[in-house]
């Protein structure tokens, strides 16, 4: 049985090595994290979020790109915009019709991508859906497998992502006859991005007409989860194979690729449980880290979150773990600048057969969906 990330060294492209504790190791020592780099967080409180220029380590250039220039949201216009969010939308739509057996090459998996797909081409802001469609030697043989890529508006030189996984880890029926289908693994952020872009539909529409240099772009990525133990082969199926191909093709605006188009990859993964512990995982993305923790204060604030305590907020500066090997490690070792939205530790029921609708917490599931559309909405100046 795999224990995807849960014990993992990743090597970053500057070849620093960095240790990936399994999730009972992290719960022990975060309180001693935090203790020791908690007095050096006060000084990010007041750090400036504008996107500055990254450097591709695996190709010494410098990407210049556009700076994102978040747009400060009035608490009127953040109401206006949590005011849109659907939780039954959300839960009937789009979570509930997700929680199948999905593993890569099977009915369910396809099923997956045409919801996506189907919903997405259905908004008024007229996506751009297209398939990366592949075939890859796994443990398990030859296995077909479907990333659903969707873009707001292809002509822009510059673009914002949002990412998750499609696929569910396979495993056998357990002693209850249940297959693994992945709540929190990862359904849940598959939800969260479809009601976001559903919510913000008509300003997205907006945004797409007056032809914004930024735009956004969805990644719901196939063949994450390992089949056997987790190794470079065996893993990110989807992800290594959409970068590749990016990074082979001209960019827009006159970028030298599409990867290089990319100012900033945002990755959901494990969300769902309650109490998520959410960390800044790379110091080039931090200020966006921080963009979600001040969102989360001003939210619970307005009153706006619900069974929210502030006390104990899922976005934490002043704690840190290495970095977890996701989705995300084929785009960051071209260079692109990565916001890795992951519980850790991870939720209880990761990698068994209870990580399902019973045992989600609908309140944080309907906050996280109203941070993340304020975070767009003022990241996209919508």
């Amino acid at each position: 049985m795999c224990t995807r990330r849960a014990a993992r060294v990743y090597r970053s492209p500057g070849g620093q090595t960095s240790s990936v504790w399994s999730p009972k190791l992290r719960s022990l020592v975060v309180l001693g994290l935090g203790v020791l780099i908690g007095a050096g967080i006060l000084l990010w409180e007041s750090w400036d979020v504008n996107w500055t220029p990254h450097r591709n380590e695996n190709e010494g250039d410098t990407r210049a790109g556009q700076q994102i220039r978040p747009k400060p949201l009035s608490s009127s216009r953040v109401r206006e915009l949590v005011g849109a969010i659907s939780l039954e939308r959300m839960w009937s739509s789009f979570l509930r019709p997700m929680l199948i057996e999905r593993s890569p090459g099977g009915h369910g998996n396809l099923q997956v991508r045409e919801l996506i797909s189907g919903h997405l081409l259905s908004l008024t802001a007229r996506w751009t859906v297209e398939f990366d469609l592949f075939d890859a030697l796994t443990p398990r043989g030859t296995l077909p497998f479907g990333s659903v890529i969707a873009t707001l508006d292809p002509k822009s030189p510059r673009r914002l992502v949002f990412a998750c996984h499609l696929d569910s880890k396979w495993f056998p029926l357990d002693g209850k006859g249940r297959p693994f289908i992945g709540a929190t693994d990862s359904a849940v952020p598959c939800s969260l991005i479809l009601e976001a872009v559903t919510a913000l539909d008509a300003r997205l529409r907006q945004l797409k007409d007056k032809g914004s240099p930024l735009t956004l772009q969805l990644f719901f990525l196939d063949g994450e989860e390992a089949f056997g133990d987790w190794t470079e082969t065996d893993s990110l199926y989807g992800a290594r194979h959409l970068a590749e191909r990016l990074h082979a093709e001209p960019g827009p605006g006159g970028a030298a690729n599409k990867l290089d188009a990319i100012d900033l990859f945002v990755l959901l993964d494990l969300l769902g449980a309650p109490e998520p512990l959410i960390l800044s995982h790379f110091s080039e993305t931090r200020g966006h880290f921080m963009r979600l923790f001040s969102l989360e204060k001003r939210l619970h604030g307005l009153g706006l979150l619900d069974a929210h305590r502030l006390d104990n907020p899922y976005f934490r500066p002043d704690l840190y773990f290495g970095p977890v090997e996701d989705d995300h490690v084929p785009f960051l070792r071209r260079g692109v600048p990565v916001l890795h939205v992951i519980s850790t530790p991870f939720p209880a029921v990761w990698h068994t057969h209870d990580d399902t609708e019973e045992n989600l917490h609908r309140p944080t599931v309907t906050n996280l969906c109203r941070i993340f559309v304020a975070f767009l909405a003022e990241t996209l100046a919508l």
